[in-house]
Parts: C-alpha cells; sequence; structure tokens
C-alpha cells in the first residue's frame, strides 16, 4: 500500500474566521490539563435566538425591579436593546414573557407572566444538563 501525504504551504491555507456567536465568550468552561471544555447553550425560534442566557437575566432583572429600563440599567444595557430583546422573547412566544403598563401617575412598569417564569425555570434546567454535560467529557478525553 502506498500512502500519500499531502502538506499545503501555511500562507496557501484558508483563513477561518468564526461566527459572530461562537467569537463571544463561552457560557460555561471546565479544563483538563491545557485544554479548555467551552461551549454555550442558547434555544433558538423562528426569528432568531428566544433564550439565552443573557436574555434570562433581562428577565429575572425584570422580575426584580418591575421595570425594563432599571432591569437593563442593571445590566449596563440600552433601554433600547432590552426592549427589542423583550419584544423577541415576547413575538416568538405563544404567550408573552413580559406584560408591560404604560406610565401614568403610578409611572409604568412590567412584570413576568406566568409563561416568563416557566421560561426561566426550563432555562435553568437546561443550562445545568448542559454543564453537566461539559463537565463530563473532560473524563473522556484521550490526549
Amino acid at each position: 500500500m502506498h500512502m500519500v501525504y499531502l502538506t499545503m504551504p501555511k500562507d496557501s491555507m484558508p483563513k477561518f474566521k468564526p461566527a459572530k456567536k461562537s467569537a463571544a465568550a463561552p457560557d460555561y468552561e471546565t479544563r483538563k490539563g491545557d485544554y479548555s471544555f467551552k461551549g454555550r447553550v442558547w434555544i433558538e425560534g423562528r426569528e432568531g435566538t428566544f433564550l439565552g442566557y443573557g436574555r434570562v437575566v433581562l428577565l429575572e432583572r425584570i422580575k426584580q425591579y418591575g421595570s425594563i429600563s432599571v432591569a437593563a440599567r442593571s445590566m449596563s444595557m440600552s433601554y433600547r436593546h432590552a426592549w427589542e430583546l423583550v419584544y423577541s422573547m415576547n413575538s416568538q412566544s405563544r404567550v408573552p414573557l413580559v406584560e408591560t403598563t404604560t406610565g401614568g401617575r403610578g409611572g409604568g412598569g412590567a412584570r413576568l407572566t406566568e409563561a416568563g417564569e416557566k421560561a426561566i425555570e426550563f432555562y435553568h434546567g437546561f443550562y445545568k444538563r448542559f454543564q453537566d454535560f461539559i463537565n463530563q467529557e473532560p473524563a473522556s478525553f484521550p490526549f
């Protein structure tokens, strides 16, 4: 049997550019020796990301503060971006995750619906299973 090894000069190798999401910091990371096991997990809907770590934190802050603007400020996020995330989640869900009230004498506000509470609970379980998976993989890593 005759084996042929192909090599390519380094300067002619194709350049790989990671997708925007894969270039971001990992949601979770564990190590084995010189190796890191990293991962990001999110749930996609028909319009893109439906739920991810940052969106769940936003939902939790809305629950805590009763306000999208205060929740956004607590995350160093613009109100507009927070509102776009809430709109995206609400429009992709069968029922809204966040309900808002307009201003007036007492001011406006926001609150999580039952579906919003369930979304947080589901995501935390999903994320925990993801962490467990990442933590188990180094044991079988052969290098």
